[in-house]
């Protein structure tokens, strides 16, 4: 079992920055694949971004790409998505997850390749 605490959101302006934080409780964090999905109001939970056992390896939705960084401390059990240049459009809930999805496009953007989740921490940007 793994649980997962995602905080770190909040209210930024178009241009600025956020850095959220997931905490893991377990000893096995260093063997999953990690994600952070989002979701706005009335459509579908994304992928927008995730990143291997090692942290050798990272993906990032075209939506997010060269904004946010995703890494993680396998030490401190713990995944961060850093969120540089918001947009209005990044307004959502954003989630982590932990799963053990072959480390593709086709699998690691299922959420139902992630059997663990925090519990949301909510990110807006005013425009």
């Amino acid at each position: 079992q793994v649980q997962l605490v995602d905080t770190g959101g909040g209210l930024v302006q178009a241009g600025g920055s956020l850095r959220l934080t997931c905490t893991t409780s377990g000893r096995t964090f260093n063997t999953y694949v990690m994600g952070w999905f989002r979701q706005a109001p009335g459509k579908e939970r994304d992928l927008v971004a995730a990143i291997n056992w090692r942290g050798s390896n990272t993906y990032y939705s075209d939506s997010v790409k060269g904004r946010f960084t995703i890494s993680r401390d396998n030490a401190k059990n713990t995944l961060y998505l850093q969120m540089n240049s918001l947009k209005p459009e990044d307004t959502a809930v954003y989630f982590c997850a932990a799963g053990m999805p072959r480390f593709e496009i086709a699998t690691i953007t299922s959420p139902n390749r992630y059997p663990y989740w925090g519990q949301g921490t909510q990110v807006t940007v005013s425009s």
